[in-house]
């Protein structure tokens, strides 16, 4: 009966998906929302122009390297390498609810992003501070949400909450700290974002409001997909599913950005950690596994780990890009469907050959699909592949190796 009751309601969440994604595309959804508000959202843009130059004129070196720090330790690629870590230390509660929360965050901000395709301060006369590679691809997306600060707000105030409510620190101490830091956190985020000319007024806003709200909703429902991911029924298909719809469901931008690969790799991240979890719950992350800082497992050992770890996830991150560069082509053309490469297959590049894609069976379907780009489902099997190491081959090494 509970088996018959999870395919229900699996199948009901899949199905209004699909619904919602004919519906949205038959309607024009994006951009009748994107008509109403982008004209607002500009302007709001336009007059806080002075306002970014008059915080621009205190700019010094010092405060250049402390705001663009900042914004690397908060920024995905900074959370992508210290999950793993997470999940080693032991804490693999805390580490697959941030890991779900930050896939989710992420595909929520940049879906707002791309449907109001909303412009970031004009570069001149704002100065923009770039001091990374990360930082001027974030450039190349729209402004409002800042994924920055909505980033900050869901992570800090998970975090806060899951010190307060599982853990033995006191609470008392801990609110009355905590809460202080989390505030300040996000403050210093926020300005930052406005002092670097990444974002205006009217981005900060919005993320610090998205991002209370996705906070809320997470909170009441992190307990649920917890349980879910740890013992539900058909978990490893339903979120297969559920993330290969997720990328049909993504809206058009008004012209491509890399939102849309930033979201793809966080989908396959959290589909890896889903599949590793419901597989080695019991094994490697259930409450009674050894964690750091207590005597059953000493931070030489968690260093250890580490050292094992980390070449390990990347060998893996390049062997699942390698296979899936083979075999995603491969299946493609057996079945028909058109397919280029942004960047990945470069002889499937229509701009490098000049060649336009085979017409097939499914683009007759699909008629206002020229071709599939097959960069999404490689990036998408390269982060899936990466995560389940995280999860299920690498903590296998540990046990192997007495770590």
């Amino acid at each position: 009966m509970e088996a018959a009751d999870a395919a229900v309601w699996q199948g009901a969440v899949l199905g209004g998906i699909v619904i919602w994604v004919v519906t949205a595309s038959f309607l024009d959804v994006t951009f009748k929302l994107r008509s109403f508000l982008q004209p607002w959202v500009s302007h709001h843009v336009d007059i806080g122009v002075p306002f970014i130059l008059q915080i621009q004129n205190y700019r010094f070196g010092f405060l250049d390297a402390l705001f663009s720090g900042l914004s690397c330790v908060v920024s995905v690629p900074f959370y992508t390498g210290f999950l793993p870590l997470l999940f080693w230390s032991g804490h693999g509660k805390l580490a697959r609810q941030m890991t779900l929360l930050i896939a989710f965050c992420d595909y929520t901000g940049n879906c707002i992003k791309d449907v109001v395709s909303a412009p970031r301060p004009p570069s001149p006369p704002v100065h923009r501070i770039t001091a990374t590679k990360d930082e001027e691809d974030n450039a190349l997306e729209y402004g409002l949400p800042s994924s920055h600060t909505l980033n900050t707000v869901c992570l800090s105030g998970y975090l806060l909450h899951y010190v307060l409510y599982h853990t033995q620190i006191d609470g008392f101490h801990a609110t009355y700290i905590g809460v202080p830091l989390v505030v300040l956190l996000v403050t210093l985020i926020g300005f930052a974002r406005v002092y670097l000319g990444m974002h205006s007024v009217i981005d900060i806003i919005a993320g610090l409001l998205f991002g209370l709200g996705i906070l809320a909703f997470w909170l009441s429902v992190d307990e649920y997909i917890d349980n879910f991911v740890v013992s539900g029924q058909n978990v490893i298909s339903f979120w297969a599913g559920l993330s290969f719809l997720l990328l049909f469901a993504y809206p058009t931008p008004e012209i491509p950005t890399p939102s849309f690969e930033y979201h793809t790799c966080f989908n396959g991240v959290a589909l890896g950690i889903v599949t590793g979890v419901q597989l080695t719950y019991h094994q490697f992350h259930s409450e009674f596994v050894p964690r750091l800082f207590t005597s059953e497992m000493k931070i030489l050992v968690f260093a250890g780990r580490v050292l094992v770890g980390i070449p390990t996830i990347l060998i893996v991150k390049f062997c699942s890009k390698a296979l899936a560069k083979w075999t995603i082509p491969v299946v493609a053309n057996t079945l028909g469907i058109p397919i280029k490469s942004s960047s990945y297959i470069p002889k499937l590049n229509p701009l490098v050959t000049g060649n336009k894609p085979k017409e097939g069976y499914f683009q007759k379907l699909l008629s206002t699909q020229d071709s599939f780009d097959v960069d999404t489902g490689i990036r998408f099997v390269q982060y899936t592949g990466l995560a389940w190491s995280v999860v299920d081959l690498v903590p296998s090494l540990f046990t192997y190796l007495s770590l």
